[in-house]
């Protein structure tokens, strides 16, 4: 099927394409690497009259340390993140992710920015940046805001990006190396149907996030509380910390899981994630 027709925008400038958005307002859409929107226009779930891509403009593909964190520009791709040998040593978390993500075209061709700010439930990146606890950078006619990663996601497709605003940089800070991502994916497209993300902090600190299973990724803050200074738990400790992935939570169901599958995939992947994590030294 082909698009309902609308207005290509190719803008040079941030600025410009938050201009285009705030002119066109709720009509307008962002083009990033495409993934995610021109599927959805072909399907014609997503019929915008205007599109702005934001693919040419210059100085949003970067990964740069500074400040003690490292910055991430929001057009950088997913193959560039698994790529990056300053992400090998400082954060190995996202080239593994990144590693995970559909194929290698589509490696080659989305971008990070463009996957968090369409928030699909089943997308890899929210799991890692919300594992990171990284902060984003938005852009808009209002100026520039950073927002926790933890607030970003609101609801099924939903995030606290106003329609006039764009993604521009993502921070995360330099951690160990024990860290994991472990999923379970739908064999067709990729996607998780259950994801986890773990990251073990020097002093036993802890961080969970998980992804495919509920209507937006989210912390699994029982499971974090359960291992807190923690150093080297047993697979015992781990196993109770687990069995805590999906509490509370309500999961989807649909044709590739069930609600009660899901919760399972999360318990078994967080168990795996944290293993692996807290078996690196």
């Amino acid at each position: 099927m082909y698009p309902a027709s609308f207005e290509y925008f190719r803008p040079s400038s941030v600025d410009e394409a938050i201009a285009l958005l705030k002119r066109h307002g709720e009509d307008a859409k962002i083009l990033a690497g495409g993934h995610s929107l021109i599927p959805a226009m072909k399907l014609r779930l997503a019929m915008p009259k205007y599109v702005v891509d934001i693919g040419r403009i210059g100085g949003l593909d970067y990964i740069r340390e500074a400040s003690g964190r490292i910055a991430i520009g929001a057009m950088t791709t997913h193959h560039a993140i698994e790529a990056s040998a300053l992400l090998a040593e400082k954060c190995p978390l996202l080239p593994e992710t990144a590693g995970h993500i559909g194929d290698v075209q589509v490696r080659n061709r989305g971008t990070i920015g463009g996957s968090l700010a369409h928030a699909d439930p089943a997308g890899d990146w929210p799991a890692a940046i919300l594992a990171l606890d990284a902060e984003l950078e938005l852009a808009g006619p209002r100026g520039r805001r950073t927002i926790k990663a933890e607030n970003f996601f609101v609801d099924l497709l939903q995030t606290e990006l106003a329609q006039d605003e764009v993604l521009c940089e993502i921070r995360v800070p330099i951690t160990s190396r024990q860290v994991a991502y472990e999923k379970t994916e739908q064999k067709a497209s990729g996607f998780a149907i259950a994801g986890v993300a773990a990251v073990v902090e020097k002093g036993g600190d802890v961080r969970v996030a998980i992804t495919g299973v509920a209507a937006k990724a989210y912390r699994a803050k029982a499971v974090e509380r359960a291992l807190s200074g923690q150093t080297a738990p047993s697979a015992e400790a781990i196993a109770r910390a687990a069995a805590q992935a999906a509490e509370k939570v309500e999961a989807l169901g649909d044709i590739h899981a069930s609600p009660d599958f899901r919760r399972h995939l999360a318990e078994v992947n967080t168990a795996r994630a944290l293993t692996r994590a807290y078996s690196v030294r």
